[in-house]
C-alpha cells in the first residue's frame, strides 16, 4: 500500500544565523510544505519531481552524487541505510506548495517528507527522539546537497505544532514550545522576487567567517563570546559576531514580549532583527530592502528578512485592520512532519 508523508516548510520569527553558532532561535512549522507519496516496487528507487517535471532512478545501494531535488532524495536513501534502517525499493512522488528559493526551508520541508514516507513504507519507525532524524536530514543537506546549513529547519519541521513556536537552544538542543497568540494581528510572508540558492551564496561565507571569530576567541561557537570578546575582534569578524550575541538577546526578547502579549514591542524587534542581518551580517539585497520598506509604508509594526538571507522572503508584522499587502501569505503556526 503506498505511504505518505508530508513535511513543512518554517518560517522563523526570528534568531537568524544563530543555530550553526550554538545560539538561540524562534521558528515555526507552516501549512505549506511538500508532500511524497511512496509505493513498493520490485527493485531499486524511482523518484518524480511532479512540479519540475524531471525523474531520477538509482539502486538502493547508490552513493553517486547528484544536483538539486536528486540530491535530497538519494542523500536520505543512503543515511537512512547507513544508519541502520532497512529500506524498501520504492516509488517516490514528490509535489509541494512552498515556493522553492523563498526562504521558507523548502529543503527541509522535503527531506524530512522524504524520510518518513521512506520509513512508513518499510513500516518502520522514527526515532524516539526526532532529533536524531533532524540531524540525519541535515547532513543530507550538508554532505549531500553542499549547503553548510545549520539544525534549525530541521528541527521546526519535525518537532512543530500548532499555534506555537519553539524556542531552540542550539548548543543544548533542548526545544520549548512558546504560545504564538496574535488576536487580530497576523504575520505574513512576501516574496522579495529574489531567489536565493545558499549553497551559491555569501551563506557558506558568512558560516566560515563566524569559524574565524572563534578561532580568533579560543572558543567553540560564538554561543560563547561576550561583548568584552567584541573588543578583540574587529572589521568584519566583529560585526558578524556582534550580529550573533544581539540577535539571541532578541530571541529572549521576543518570547517576553509574546509572554506579555506586547506585539508592538514584538515589531520592534523583527526591525531591530532586519538590521542587524543587514548592517553587521550583511546579507541582504536591494529587493529584500525595497520590501522591508513598503511594509514599513503600509504600516507594518515590524519586518525583517527570514532565512539564509541573499534573497528569499521577508516576514512582517500587521497590526490589526492592515490590508493584506499584494502578494502576501498569512503564515500561521502548524503541525509538525507527519504520515498523513
Amino acid at each position: 500500500m503506498p505511504v505518505t508523508a508530508r513535511g513543512p516548510g518554517r518560517v522563523n520569527l526570528i534568531g537568524e544565523h544563530t543555530d550553526y553558532n550554538g545560539g538561540l532561535a524562534l521558528p515555526f512549522a507552516i501549512a505549506r510544505g511538500v508532500t511524497v507519496t511512496a509505493e513498493p516496487i520490485a527493485d531499486g528507487i524511482e523518484a518524480e519531481a511532479l512540479d519540475l517535471g524531471e525523474t531520477d532512478a538509482f539502486p538502493l545501494g547508490n552513493r553517486e552524487p547528484e544536483s538539486g531535488w536528486r540530491a535530497f532524495t538519494r542523500g536520505i536513501v543512503a543515511e537512512l541505510q547507513d544508519a541502520g534502517y532497512g529500506l524498501k525499493p520504492a516509488r517516490l512522488t514528490i509535489e509541494g506548495d512552498v515556493p522553492r528559493g523563498s526562504g521558507l526551508s523548502s529543503s527541509a520541508a522535503l527531506s524530512t517528507a522524504l524520510a518518513l514516507a521512506l520509513l512508513g513504507l518499510a513500516d518502520l519507525a522514527p526515532p524516539e527522539d526526532l532529533r536524531h532524524l533532524a540531524k540525519l536530514c541535515s547532513r543530507v543537506e550538508n554532505e549531500w546537497v553542499g549547503q553548510n546549513t545549520g539544525l534549525m529547519d530541521q528541527l521546526a519541521a519535525l518537532l512543530g505544532s500548532d499555534d506555537h513556536a519553539l524556542r531552540i537552544d542550539f548548543r543544548s538542543l533542548e526545544v520549548r514550545e512558546v504560545p504564538l497568540e496574535l488576536g487580530d494581528w497576523r504575520l505574513v510572508t512576501v516574496d522579495s522576487g529574489a531567489s536565493h540558492t545558499l549553497a551559491a551564496s555569501g551563506y557558506n561565507e558568512r558560516r566560515a567567517e563566524c569559524e574565524q571569530a572563534c578561532e580568533r576567541l579560543g572558543i567553540a561557537t560564538l554561543r560563547e563570546a561576550t561583548e568584552a570578546d567584541l573588543e578583540r575582534l574587529d572589521g568584519t569578524l566583529n560585526k558578524r559576531a556582534r550580529h550573533v550575541l544581539t540577535e539571541n538577546a532578541r530571541v529572549d526578547a521576543m518570547v517576553e514580549a509574546l509572554r506579555g502579549g506586547d506585539l508592538e514591542q514584538a515589531g520592534r524587534l523583527l526591525d531591530a532583527s532586519h538590521a542587524s542581518l543587514r548592517d553587521d551580517y550583511e546579507a541582504s539585497v536591494p529587493e529584500v530592502e525595497a520590501t522591508v520598506a513598503r511594509l514599513k509604508e503600509l504600516g507594518a509594526a515590524g519586518a525583517r528578512m527570514v532565512g539564509g538571507g541573499f534573497g528569499g522572503s521577508v516576514l512582517a508584522l500587521l497590526r490589526p485592520g492592515s490590508a493584506l499587502p499584494a502578494g502576501a501569505i498569512a503564515v500561521t503556526p502548524g503541525p509538525a512532519a507527519a504520515l498523513v
